[in-house]
């Protein structure tokens, strides 16, 4: 993509209103523009790494046998006056009429709708168990809606449902979940944390929070410096020392990048959710819900990547693999359409700022923009390339020759 043809407008200031970093750096860099308050349109450059994030989830739930689908935002309010939620979801539900009057919910999450939909299909335990998900917007009616995509209104979100015979069937899934996700998250370049969590409106018996240590985080957990085990400040209120190896516990700002739940029976039992067991007996199917915020997992890793120049995308989220500079004067023109076509046809993402602007602006918007790694050709460099990875001060100059095997190098392709 030429940068002169990229639907992008990096700003000097941030927006006023932005308390997070990745809030002030995600605008300010043109990955997104606010519509209204916890409302945001990802643009061309955002979309790109929220798609990478998507992929890399969707890759690890394909591992751990789950069958995507995608079911309806729109939810019948006598689902959820079934589960007992239409008065009582926190935060509230977004509520609207159809012309026939029928009152409706925008699905801030699909526990109901997922539940009504197996009854119709499960009836017997050789059907079980198995796996749901999908990647789809979700809506929730937040009081306050701040720090950019950290907190939202309408959001992208992967929700996992399991379903299975008994409680121990469920404790096995759960564990590969837990084990997917946190390498969803390695693959994100995050460290998380696992701490055991209250259930809050999902309900369950248990449920386990993904919290990424950060110090501009709003959130707070109980935290090991030995062992690093982590425990939630509502739970653990008293707690003084460490339950696994005793030693002193420190408390330390977070963001929660992810939230797992063993739902046992609850919303089986209620719908009539039921299978009938090798003893010919009617028996409520067991599940769990396993939800990541792609938005806000996207926001997390700016938070964690970032200088006081921008933003420092891991390697697997780079929007493009490549950002090309033209710095130099009409004379090397060619040798940067070199690069870029040669780029292409070795299916090299590449992002060419071929654009008719200042020398400090162009360097100034590569770093906040962020991408891995940075090609400079101007005339100093006496007809070699500048190579460079975002992050980092040492410069490298390589030969137009290998530019495309040290691009593979560094990406271990």
């Amino acid at each position: 993509m030429r940068q002169s043809k990229l639907f992008i407008k990096t700003l000097k200031e941030a927006p006023k209103d932005a308390t997070s970093i990745s809030h002030k750096l995600l605008v300010r860099a043109g990955y997104i523009s606010q519509l209204s308050s916890g409302i945001w349109t990802f643009l061309p450059i955002g979309f790109m790494v929220l798609k990478k994030i998507e992929n890399i989830i969707r890759n690890e739930m394909n591992n751990i046998g789950g069958q995507e689908l995608l079911m309806p935002a729109l939810q019948p309010k006598e689902l959820w006056e079934t589960s007992g939620r239409w008065k009582d979801f926190v935060p509230p539900l977004f509520k609207t009429k159809d012309r026939h009057q029928k009152e409706l919910a925008l699905g801030p999450t699909h526990e109901e709708v997922v539940t009504d939909l197996i009854k119709k299909i499960i009836y017997s335990y050789k059907q079980l168990p198995f796996s749901l998900y999908q990647i789809q917007n979700k809506f929730r009616n937040e009081m306050r809606s701040n720090g950019g995509l950290l907190r939202t209104r309408e959001f992208l979100m992967k929700d996992l449902y399991s379903f299975h015979a008994n409680v121990n069937d469920l404790e096995v899934y759960y564990k590969k979940v837990l084990n997917a996700y946190s390498k969803i998250y390695v693959k994100c370049g995050l460290k998380v944390v696992v701490v055991k969590s209250p259930s809050g409106s999902m309900g369950g018996s248990e449920s386990h929070e993904f919290m990424v240590l950060c110090d501009s985080g709003e959130d707070k957990i109980i935290i090991c410096q030995k062992c690093k085990k982590g425990f939630n400040l509502e739970i653990s209120k008293n707690l003084e020392q460490c339950e696994f190896c005793g030693n002193k516990l420190t408390i330390q700002n977070c963001i929660e990048a992810g939230h797992i739940f063993k739902l046992g029976d609850k919303y089986s039992k209620v719908f009539s959710a039921k299978f009938v067991d090798k003893e010919g007996k009617k028996k409520d199917i067991i599940t769990g819900c396993y939800g990541i915020g792609l938005g806000r997992l996207m926001a997390t890793v700016v938070e964690v990547f970032n200088d006081k120049s921008g933003i420092i995308w891991p390697k697997t989220l780079t929007p493009y693999k490549v950002h090309l500079l033209n710095l130099s004067s009409k004379k090397n023109n060619k040798l940067c359409e070199k690069i870029y076509r040669t780029c292409h046809q070795n299916k090299i993402e590449v992002l060419y700022d071929d654009r008719n602007v200042s020398q400090p602006i162009k360097l100034k918007d590569s770093d906040l923009i962020g991408i891995s790694l940075r090609l400079v050709v101007s005339d100093k460099t006496f007809g070699k390339i500048e190579y460079k990875e975002r992050g980092k001060k040492k410069c490298n100059l390589i030969n137009n020759t290998g530019v495309i095997n040290t691009i593979k190098k560094y990406y271990n392709v």
